[in-house]
């Protein structure tokens, strides 16, 4: 026998902020040592636009698991020898053109449900 305990969803409480990816966890100091760069490098990100980390009460930024594997993908880049500015417009244009397949194959899937556009 399997029992299941139902908990209320409240929107911020603590055990959805364990599963969001977007929920600001990660200090400055934590995120850099979990990326594996500096804090330096956490802000030349923000200066280039790639990540906009949140702010506490006190200003200090937080980070999100999201923002971390964005700043890993341009660490990744910059050890390869690629400029920071560089890496943050490679990375910006990747996630573009992404986002632009999955609209279009969402357009496709749309059309094809509805069948071919009648000629008028």
């Amino acid at each position: 026998m399997t029992t299941t305990t139902i908990r209320p969803q409240n929107p911020g409480s603590s055990s959805d902020s364990f599963d969001d990816d977007d929920y600001p966890a990660y200090t400055m100091g934590r995120a850099a040592e979990m990326t594996g760069t500096t804090a330096g490098f956490l802000r030349s990100l923000g200066e280039q636009g790639l990540i906009t980390p949140l702010r506490s009460e006190g200003g200090h930024r937080r980070f999100s698991r999201y923002q971390l594997r964005i700043a890993m993908r341009a660490r990744d880049l910059v050890d390869g020898g690629t400029a920071i500015d560089a890496a943050c417009r490679i990375i910006i244009l990747e996630d573009q053109l992404e986002e632009a397949l999955r609209l279009n194959a969402q357009l496709r899937s749309a059309a094809d449900e509805t069948g071919p556009a009648a000629d008028t």
